[in-house]
């Protein structure tokens, strides 16, 4: 079996983002502390290196924390969606979560 790349970060001072795919794995992380790693990030959804997105949780372990930021990110993916971005179907789910239930109907 091949072995997993880790998802402790090199530098432990810093955010890192790990993405839940639908296949129920973790199968991404991104290692994020300036907005050129978070751009990062970004693009890899953009560019459809995950199937199918469907949680985000970014943790700093030398901070002491960790939230879900799906929303955070869905609303970032949905702003550069109504500035002409082209976006993948896989990411159809997460634009949806941006949009404010009320709006949906």
């Amino acid at each position: 079996m091949p072995r997993q790349p880790s998802i402790v970060p090199q530098d432990a001072d810093q955010d890192t983002y790990i993405v839940l795919d639908t296949s129920g794995i973790w199968v991404g992380r991104a290692w994020c502390d300036d907005e050129d790693d978070h751009e990062t990030l970004i693009r890899d959804l953009l560019d459809g290196q995950y199937s199918y997105p469907v949680r985000i949780v970014c943790f700093n372990t030398t901070e002491g924390w960790s939230r879900v930021v799906t929303t955070d990110i869905a609303g970032e993916l949905r702003r550069r969606w109504a500035e002409g971005e082209t976006m993948p179907a896989s990411l159809q789910h997460l634009l949806e979560m941006a949009i404010p239930a009320q709006k949906r109907r």
